[in-house]
């Protein structure tokens, strides 16, 4: 006889799951990657087109679209008994048209502490509880290494261009900003993303400029146009998933941020 727990998900959403749960199905990249590092490899039945971890395996699992653009005629072949999604990585009536056929967890992370806590419940609704204790443990010590900055940078974190976007104070990417001491010059607390011209970008006067490289994908040459408009600030191109990617990915991020943190120190 099967066995069912029931959680409420971040969007107080009450949601019965078999328990624990065979046919796992996730619909954004980093929870891919994390369900893999939680050992359930012969649970994941599904992958987005834009999963990249744990390279030589995620390519065998079938594409189920992008985050925003699911394929759910696929979905529905495959029979998940658990959806994992996240409200703002995904498109919203399409999870809610699947919450109508199967189980959908929806997580919602918007800081660091949030990140832990989604991890643990992860862990707990996929039947592998102890290893997202130990995954979480591990990340919590990894970022308390990383190094403080006595005066902090005053930054700018850019995610896009034409136009211009960057984050705002309630995203989980200045939640890491703050993690590394860095201080967002950005204090919009209603935009969560707002949008730059390049005159207002001039206007900021920031000390470091973080180019990140997804979702657009800022190279040297952005790099270049950038540090003509601030001549004086320091321009760096980044690994967007170092700072946004917010399950066991957190793992990596912690040495590549203290790295980050001691190329901006020696070059400040």
């Amino acid at each position: 006889m099967q066995d069912f727990i029931t959680i409420t998900d971040d969007l107080g959403r009450e949601v019965t799951i078999p328990f624990p749960p065979k046919r796992i199905l996730s619909t954004v990249p980093s929870t891919t990657e994390f369900l893999f590092d939680l050992g359930l490899e012969g649970k994941i039945i599904s992958r987005t087109r834009f999963c990249k971890y744990p390279k030589g395996k995620i390519e065998k699992l079938p594409n189920i679209g992008g985050p925003k653009d699911l394929y759910l005629d696929k979905i529905r072949l495959l029979d998940p008994d658990l959806i994992l999604a996240n409200k703002e990585e995904n498109n919203k009536t399409q999870i809610e048209a699947l919450m109508e056929e199967f189980p959908v967890y929806v997580c919602k992370v918007g800081n660091f502490e949030e990140a832990l806590q989604n991890i643990l419940n992860t862990g707990k609704i996929t039947g592998s509880e102890t290893k997202a204790f130990e995954i979480a443990n591990q990340i919590r010590a990894g970022f308390a290494k990383i190094p403080k900055i006595d005066q902090p940078l005053k930054v700018l974190y850019l995610i896009w261009k034409n136009p211009y976007m960057t984050v705002g104070t309630d995203t989980f990417i200045n939640s890491l900003l703050e993690k590394c001491g860095l201080l967002n010059i950005i204090s919009d607390t209603e935009k969560r993303y707002p949008k730059l011209s390049p005159e207002e970008i001039q206007d900021l006067h920031p000390d470091v400029v973080l180019l990140s490289s997804e979702p657009f994908p800022f190279s040297a040459s952005h790099q270049s146009e950038i540090q003509k408009l601030l001549p004086n600030a320091k321009i760096e191109l980044v690994d967007g998933e170092m700072f946004s990617w917010y399950e066991s990915h957190l793992l990596k991020a912690s040495n590549y941020l203290t790295e980050l943190i001691h190329k901006l120190i020696k070059n400040s």
